[in-house]
């Protein structure tokens, strides 16, 4: 059993759903093309509350759905009892992830990236566990190519890492995935206001496969 307890942010979970309740329509229909095409068996690293859930499509056999955080992980749960397709939702963390190496078909980190300890180590056990030519499908906020965007969000991280799970909003995501040695394939960047009347921050939604 791994010790989750440092994982653990219930005023941040919390906070998280109600916000989640009031979200952007335009996100649900960026989390549709995030999973459109999707087949076989699926790891969802991060799941959340289940926000992804009812976007899979029919060809997804099995959504093996990871979430260390167990009030989300408990949301989670009863998003998975809604979902089109079979979908497990298990305890653990980014780090150490269920599976033999190929287990899956495709994995998908939708806004995970952000909060985890060590990307790198994320993208790893990503890695990992895709079959070769297995599918990496990913939504993520960045760090803002703007430079003075770029500057503040570096100077807000160590407050806004504190109040939010976990988040660092300056990472550079897409440096992070290609330097694991996955082939990005498709990704597009954008400014996203998750939430009416939030910042917009800068987005990216891509794909990439394992060599």
């Amino acid at each position: 059993m791994q010790d989750l307890s440092k994982y653990q942010h219930p005023r941040f979970a919390r906070a998280y759903e109600r916000m989640t309740e009031r979200a952007d329509p335009a996100t649900a229909a960026l989390r549709e093309r995030l999973l459109a095409g999707l087949t076989g068996r699926v790891i969802e690293i991060g799941a959340g509350n289940g926000l992804n859930f009812p976007h899979y499509p029919a060809g997804v056999r099995e959504v093996v759905a990871v979430e260390p955080d167990h009030l989300l992980r408990a949301a989670a749960e009863r998003a998975a009892a809604r979902a089109p397709v079979t979908v497990r939702v298990v305890p653990g963390h980014a780090g150490a992830l269920p599976g033999g190496p190929g287990a899956y078909d495709a994995a998908v980190l939708s806004l995970v990236l952000c909060t985890v300890p060590d990307p790198a180590a994320t993208l790893a056990e990503v890695r990992r566990l895709l079959a070769p030519g297995g599918e990496l499908r990913y939504f993520e906020h960045v760090r803002s190519p703007r430079p003075v965007r770029g500057a503040l969000q570096d100077l807000i991280t160590p407050l806004w890492r504190r109040v939010g799970g976990g988040c660092h909003p300056n990472r550079d995501t897409a440096a992070a995935i290609r330097a694991a040695g996955l082939l990005v394939e498709e990704q597009r960047s954008f400014a996203h206001r998750p939430v009416p009347g939030s910042p917009a921050l800068t987005h990216i939604l891509g794909r990439a496969r394992n060599p």
